[in-house]
This record gives C-alpha cells, sequence and structure tokens, in this order.
C-alpha cells in the first residue's frame, strides 16, 4: 500500500511540475527541431534560391502554388528540404510555401473521441469480465505530434487498450463495479503521461460498460435474491414480535375491566355487520360454558 501511494504521489507531482512547465518542455523540444533549419547546407541554400528565382519568373501563376490556408482549427507543419521550418505551426489562415523545396502536413487541433474495443480482462480476483470506454484527446503540439511518432491517432488507440488492461488487472471486481471514477481518472493519467511526448493531451477517459459472464451473473442474482429473502424474513419476525407486544399489553388492559372486553364483542359485530355479511358468529364468554356444563 505504502509503495502505491508513493507512486501515485510522484506521478502526480510530475504531472504538476510538468503542467507548470509543459510551455518551456514544448518550446525546448520545438526548438530542437526547427534548429536543423540552419543546417540545410550550402546545397541547401542555392536549391532554395533557385526556387525562389523560379517562383519569381513564374508569376503570377507561382503565387497560387505559393499561397496555401488551413482552417481554423487546423495547423500546418512546413519541411523545407525535408527538416521542420523554424517558426513552428503555421495557422489558421494563409501561409507561404516555396515551389519544389517545401511541403507541408495539415495537423487537426479539435478533439478526437474513439471508443475502446470491450477488452477481455482477468480480475485480481480472477474474475473474466469484458470491459469498453472511451478516450477524448487531442493534440497540443502540432511539431511534436508529427515529428516524434508516425501516427499519433493509432497509438494513442492501441496505447488506450493496454492501459485498460493494465488498470484493470490490479482491481477486482467488487472495485471495477464501484470504482469507475478511480480507473477512468488512472487510465487518463497513465495515458497523459505517456503520450505527453507524442503532443497528444488526453482530456477525459470514461469507463462505458461492464459485461458479466452469464453464469456469474445468475450467481450473483440468486446471491441477491437470498439476501433479499433472509431480509424479509428479519423484518417479518420483528413485526410478529413488536405484534405480540401489543396484543400482550392489550389484554392487560382489558383484564383490568371485564366491561371492556364486552364492548370489544359489540364493537367486533358491528364490523362484521357493515361488511353485509349472511353469517354472523356470535363469541360467548368461557365462564357461561362451564356454567352449562356443571349443570
Amino acid at each position: 500500500m505504502d509503495n502505491a501511494e508513493e507512486k501515485v504521489a510522484m506521478r502526480d507531482s510530475k504531472r504538476r511540475e510538468r503542467q507548470s512547465g509543459s510551455s518551456r518542455y514544448d518550446l525546448r523540444d520545438v526548438e530542437a527541431l526547427e534548429d536543423s533549419d540552419n543546417d540545410i547546407g550550402l546545397c541547401g541554400w542555392l536549391l532554395v534560391a533557385l526556387s525562389i528565382l523560379l517562383m519569381l519568373l513564374t508569376l503570377p501563376i507561382s503565387v497560387w502554388m505559393c499561397i496555401k490556408i488551413v482552417k481554423e482549427y487546423e495547423r500546418a507543419i512546413i519541411f523545407r528540404l525535408g527538416r521542420i521550418l523554424r517558426g513552428g505551426a503555421k495557422g489558421p489562415g494563409l501561409f507561404f510555401i516555396l515551389p519544389c523545396t517545401d511541403s507541408f502536413i495539415n495537423v487537426d487541433m479539435r478533439t478526437i473521441t474513439f471508443d475502446i474495443p470491450p477488452q477481455e480482462v482477468l480480475t485480481k480476483d480472477s474474475v473474466t469480465v469484458s470491459v469498453d470506454g472511451v478516450v477524448y484527446y487531442r493534440v497540443q503540439n502540432a511539431t511534436l505530434a508529427v515529428a516524434n511518432i508516425t501516427n499519433a491517432d493509432a497509438a494513442t488507440r492501441l496505447l488506450a487498450q493496454t492501459t485498460l488492461r493494465n488498470v484493470l488487472g490490479t482491481k477486482s471486481l467488487a472495485q471495477i463495479l464501484s470504482d469507475r471514477e478511480e480507473i477512468a481518472h488512472s487510465m487518463q493519467s497513465t495515458l497523459d503521461d505517456a503520450t505527453d511526448d507524442w503532443g497528444i493531451k488526453v482530456e477525459r477517459v470514461e469507463i462505458k460498460d461492464v459485461k458479466l459472464p452469464v453464469q456469474l451473473q445468475r450467481a450473483m442474482a440468486a446471491e441477491a435474491e437470498a439476501t433479499r429473502e433472509a431480509r424479509a424474513k428479519v423484518i417479518a419476525a420483528e413485526g410478529e414480535m413488536n405484534a405480540s407486544r401489543a396484543l400482550k399489553e392489550a389484554s392487560l388492559v382489558i383484564a383490568e375491566s371485564p366491561s371492556g372486553l364486552q364492548l370489544r364483542y359489540l364493537q367486533t359485530l358491528s364490523t362484521i355487520a357493515a361488511e353485509k355479511n349472511s353469517t354472523i358468529i356470535f363469541p360467548l364468554p368461557m365462564e357461561m360454558m362451564q356454567a352449562f356444563m356443571k349443570r
């Protein structure tokens, strides 16, 4: 327990440090990638000069090839002779590229949602369950998302599946059913730490459904039904005990006044007659029967 708490505390401290210095970290990475623009060499600068000359000679036709537009939710990463151009991601709006030497890649900055396919997981108490979920993420740094990984979306999807398996493998069935928010928060923290170098920000993780085997569902239903029946029997027994105590107290009160018992008889007859019954039973005191038996 102490080791687990220490790991969680270290992870939270690292996350706070990363959040406080995320801008500096991203800036260092981007600057390191952009410094390569100065290393294109003499031949590279000659090709850039020829490209500029070609553009000037073919004006105004070349303008349509040099001016590009990116939407509000997109950013463009420009490569000059295969190296990331200084200045980072461009956009939104208009930007300018050189023909023949420059190429660009558009990166969508909107939040992306995907479903985690149902994963067969063996829990800590050796129960097989099928769990699926949903992940919300967005590209936080377009330069890192292009330069550090081949396909950020596919990598995030695969990482989410393995993270779901790893996190649920350390939980029991009761914890999975009751602590969904804690499991989702743990998954989000793990994914956010792993995808930070890719320029990905995992915003939210949710557990959608937990499917149990049919036999386990029947066993749990039988257990719940037995528990409810036992509770009902206890409640009925408590009611009978309380009713018997009330009857005992009532009998003691009536025993103090014989006329009270006669009034109770009359009240019972009045209740029976109000129901329009064809048969009315008259209760007789046992003392009268004993007198007749003696004669």
